[in-house]
């Protein structure tokens, strides 16, 4: 029976591994998806600020055309006017030469001929000022249009703009994508090595088994019961532990961020005394007293961890001596940082 559980605790269970790797694509894609909603917000703006501007320019150009339509309908009216007076210029002009004889008739003409000749220079001088009105309104018009071309011009490069920073945006998370998967295959295989190279330092030992990807020491081989201080005895250990890391921190490249975390459990039964209030405290001292140690040997102090967990992750379930033993344990893991 003890035969068949050692089988079985050396079985591997990838899925903590895979669950860590898919857990950091996740915040990696939920980045993106802000720096994406950060870019559309900001063009958003841009571009409702544009559409606000190009409004009032079609309102105003709306405004000029109404008064470009009654100039010339003024205008008209002022050509029809001087065409009867241009008439009558002629009645009167064809009355004058009809009584060209009686001087009185001829004084009065005259009289009438420089009447309308005034009010025809007048209707001149009118139709003259319409006419640069007409023609100053044509070049407002113009220098509209102008601006109403430039503002449109603005909004398609926006929108080109926009298209090019969502096809960019696609390009990086498919590369960034790419990277991770490829730092998460390097430190698997990285890890993979650790764990055989330290399975081969530590040989085949009840107390001390491979668990999905945590390498697991129960607690009796580095503390006494309800203890923080390492025992004398385990001190080769950690020392073969040591040498491990270290061989592994030369052969993973730099710009590769692992860390070895040291998680420290207890069982569920409480503890309280003047050192250790709760087991909180006891499976983190029990974590840092390691962490402490192996920096001692060489181990750099930004490459490790320590986190405790109390009695909250136990991998047996059961209540007896044997599950207590079991929860009671020192777990290594090799991760991203």
């Amino acid at each position: 029976m003890a035969l068949g559980r050692a089988r079985a605790d050396r079985r591997v269970d990838y899925w903590p591994g895979f669950v860590d790797a898919l857990s950091t694509l996740l915040l990696v894609f939920i980045f993106l998806v802000s720096v994406f909603m950060v870019a559309q917000y900001f063009l958003s703006r841009e571009i409702a600020g544009k559409q606000d501007q190009l409004t009032r320019l079609q309102g105003q150009l709306k405004q000029l055309a109404d008064i470009l339509a009654l100039e010339r309908s003024t205008s008209a009216t002022l050509e029809d006017q001087l065409s009867g007076l241009r008439a009558s210029l002629r009645a009167a002009e064809a009355e004058r030469d009809k009584l060209r004889g009686d001087g009185n008739a001829v004084g009065d003409a005259k009289n009438q001929i420089q009447s309308l000749a005034s009010d025809l220079e007048a209707e001149k001088k009118l139709s003259s000022q319409q006419l640069s009105q007409i023609s100053l309104l044509n070049q407002q018009l113009a220098a509209l249009r102008r601006q109403l071309a430039a503002l449109e011009a603005a909004l398609d490069a926006s929108d080109k703009r926009d298209k090019e920073s969502q096809a960019k945006i696609s390009d990086l998370g498919a590369r960034l994508n790419v990277a991770l998967a490829q730092r998460v295959q390097e430190l698997t295989r990285y890890r993979s090595e650790f764990f055989g190279r330290l399975r081969e330092i530590l040989g085949n030992r009840p107390e001390i088994r491979i668990v999905g990807d945590r390498f697991v020491f129960q607690s009796e081989v580095f503390f006494d019961p309800g203890s923080a201080d390492l025992r004398p005895e385990a001190l080769p250990e950690l020392d073969k532990l040591a040498a491990a890391l270290l061989d592994l921190e030369k052969k993973i490249p730099k710009e590769i961020a692992w860390v070895l975390r040291v998680d420290g459990h207890t069982d569920v039964r409480p503890i309280s005394n003047a050192r250790f209030p709760s087991n909180w405290e006891l499976s983190s001292s029990r974590a840092i007293s390691v962490v402490q140690y192996l920096i001692t040997r060489g181990l750099s102090a930004q490459r490790l961890v320590a986190a405790g967990f109390g009695e909250f992750q136990p991998i047996d379930a059961a209540n007896n001596d044997e599950a207590y033993r079991r929860n009671r344990r020192i777990e290594l893991k090799v991760t991203e940082r």
